[in-house]
């Protein structure tokens, strides 16, 4: 038994022999994995939080001090259901945020026909007004209330 392909020895027992090619094809497999893993990692933009900082104080139930702004379809204002022109919206926000300091807090409504200038001009006023804390209400709500 002279051959060249034969991978028994003259005793008639096998020979063992390492298979390079399936262990080639692990380690690309291997390489390919952690190269697109690798690509898929993205770096993570976050925004700086300041969480509350609990108190051992007893909870007291505070008021409810927002003011609620609403804007109607034909251009009228209202501050807490009563209404206003738009020139007495500055002044009386200027004596919310005197009075109420940080804790000044505003809620935009519409009507669901009101102009967009019109909103837009309230929220100027608002920031005028230096109040920091300002909510614009999604739902829609009859004029007046």
């Amino acid at each position: 038994m002279a051959g060249g392909g034969s991978s028994k020895s003259d005793d008639g027992k096998k020979k063992a022999r390492i298979e390079i090619i399936p262990l080639i094809d692990v380690i690309f497999f291997l390489l390919a994995t952690f190269v697109l893993f690798t690509l898929s990692l993205n770096k993570i933009n976050s925004l700086p939080v300041q969480l509350p900082v609990a108190s051992n104080a007893p909870l007291t139930k505070q008021e409810d001090t927002t003011v609620t702004l609403q804007v109607s379809e034909d251009g009228a204002y209202y501050w807490n259901k009563e209404l206003i022109t738009l020139s007495e919206v500055a002044p009386r926000l200027q004596q919310y945020k005197e009075k109420q300091g940080t804790l000044a807090r505003v809620l935009i409504a519409n009507d669901d026909k009101s102009k967009f200038g019109a909103t837009v001009r309230v929220l100027d006023e608002v920031r005028k007004a230096d109040i920091g804390q300002v909510s614009v209400e999604t739902r829609i709500r009859p004029t007046g209330r």
